[in-house]
C-alpha cells in the first residue's frame, strides 16, 4: 500500500533519527520540503485574498429608498475592485481613493463617522437627535434630501476617527449595527435647516419591532453613527410653484420641515403652502411649536388631521377650526386640493399605504402624476 507523503517523510525523518546513514530516502525528504513550503504559502496566500473578498449585502442591508448608489451597487464596486487586485495581485489596489476625513464634506458611496450631542425624546416612541459638525461647517444637504444611516456602536477594535463639533477628533473601535448578524441600514431626511452651522438633526421614531429602533433607544450623547449621502430626487427652487401642498404622515412631516423653512426663510420667495399633519393624537403632534411659528406667515397654513382623536373641546382654542377627525380620506383631499390659492404640486411622505392611497386621491382630484412627488 502507498503510503501519503506526508506519512512518508514521518517515517523517512524517523528512521534517520534511529541511526540511518544518509543515501537516497533522505535526499528525497529534501527534495519535497521547499514544495510543500511552497504550498502552503500559496494556500496562506489565497486565504488571505479570501478574507479579504466583499461580503454581499443581505436583502435587509438596503434601506429600500431607491437611492444611487444603493448598497448593492457599492458591493459590485468593490467586489470588481477586489477581484482586479486579486488577479494582478496587487493589495493597494484595494485601498479607497475616498477619506473619512471630514465628515462635513458628504459623500454618497463612503459612510462617515458623526458625534451624537444630543438626544431628545419627543414622544414615547420618537427621538430627536443632534449630530455635531466640526466648527461652523454645514452639513450640504439641498431642502428635502435624505441620508442613509448605518448605526455604530461605540466599542474596543480598530480605531477610525471621528470628528467632534469642537474641531477636535479622538478614536473609536466600531461595530457596525447588527441584529441576529444583520447589518441594518435605513433612510431618514434631517429636519435642521439647510444653512444649519454646526450640527444637523434627526426625527427617528422607534417600533417595538424595528431592527434599527432597538439601536436608536439606546443612543446618547457621546454615541458615534455612520451616514452617507446626500440622496433624493426632489430639488425645491424658489417661486417654482405657486403652491405647495404637503401631506405628511408621522415622521413623513420629516422632509416638508427644511422646504417650508427655507421658504419662510426666504422674503424673495412667495410661494404659498399648505402644510397637513396626519398623526393618531394631539399629543403625538410633533414639533408644535415650530409649526405654530410657521402659521404665522402670510402663505403657510396648517391642518392636522387625528385619527384616534374625538373631541374638539379637548384641543387648544388655536386648532379647533384647523384639526379634522378621522383620516385623510378622498373627499378631504379633494376639499384640501380645491382651497388651494393657486394650483398646488403636492408633495407626500408617509408609510408607503399611506403613500400610496394619497396619490391615488390625488389623481382623483384632478392632479396629474407630474404634479406630484411622493419621498
Amino acid at each position: 500500500m502507498e503510503m501519503p507523503k506526508l506519512a512518508q517523510s514521518r517515517s523517512v525523518q524517523n528512521v534517520a533519527g534511529k541511526g540511518a546513514g544518509p543515501g537516497p530516502a533522505l535526499g528525497r525528504v529534501s527534495d519535497q520540503a521547499p514544495l510543500m513550503m511552497g504550498q502552503a504559502e500559496e494556500g496562506d496566500e489565497e486565504e488571505a485574498w479570501l478574507q479579504l473578498r466583499p461580503v454581499e449585502p443581505l436583502p435587509s442591508q438596503c434601506c429600500g429608498s431607491g437611492c444611487s448608489p444603493c448598497v448593492f451597487d457599492l458591493y459590485q464596486r468593490d467586489l470588481a475592485r477586489w477581484e482586479a487586485a486579486r488577479a494582478s495581485k496587487d493589495r493597494s489596489l484595494l485601498h479607497r481613493e475616498e477619506t473619512q476625513s471630514c465628515p462635513s464634506k458628504l459623500n454618497p458611496e463612503t459612510f462617515l463617522a458623526f458625534l451624537i450631542s444630543a438626544v431628545d425624546r419627543l414622544t414615547k416612541d420618537t427621538y430627536l437627535v443632534r449630530f455635531a459638525l466640526p466648527g461652523n461647517s454645514q452639513l450640504g444637504l439641498r431642502p428635502g434630501q435624505h441620508l442613509i444611516l448605518r448605526y455604530t456602536q461605540v466599542m474596543g477594535g480598530p480605531h477610525p476617527t471621528v470628528h467632534s463639533g469642537d474641531g477636535s477628533t479622538s478614536s473609536y473601535g466600531t461595530l457596525r449595527g447588527t441584529v441576529d448578524d444583520l447589518e441594518i441600514q435605513r433612510a431618514y431626511t434631517p429636519i435642521s435647516p439647510a444653512n444649519a452651522e454646526g450640527y444637523f438633526e434627526v426625527l427617528i421614531k422607534c417600533y417595538q419591532t424595528g431592527l434599527m429602533s432597538q439601536y436608536v433607544k439606546s443612543w446618547k450623547a457621546g454615541d458615534t453613527a455612520f451616514w452617507r449621502g446626500p440622496f433624493g430626487g426632489f430639488f425645491y427652487k424658489p417661486n417654482q410653484y405657486g403652491e405647495l401642498l404637503m401631506l405628511a404622515a408621522g415622521t413623513g412631516l420629516a422632509p416638508m420641515v427644511p422646504i417650508l423653512q427655507s421658504i419662510t426663510d426666504n422674503a424673495e420667495d412667495e410661494t404659498f403652502i399648505t402644510l397637513v399633519g396626519c398623526f393618531k393624537t394631539f399629543e403625538g403632534i410633533y414639533m408644535k411649536t415650530f409649526l405654530q411659528e410657521q402659521a404665522r406667515f402670510w402663505n403657510v397654513r396648517t391642518f392636522f388631521v387625528l385619527s384616534q382623536e374625538n373631541s374638539l373641546e379637548q384641543l387648544p382654542w388655536s386648532y379647533r377650526d384647523r384639526t379634522h377627525f378621522g383620516h385623510l380620506d378622498r373627499d378631504l383631499l379633494e376639499e384640501l386640493v380645491g382651497s388651494c390659492r393657486r394650483k398646488p404640486f403636492a408633495l407626500v411622505c408617509g408609510s408607503a399605504e399611506f403613500t400610496k392611497d394619497v396619490a391615488g386621491y390625488l389623481l382623483h382630484a384632478g392632479l396629474a402624476e407630474d404634479s406630484y412627488f411622493l419621498f
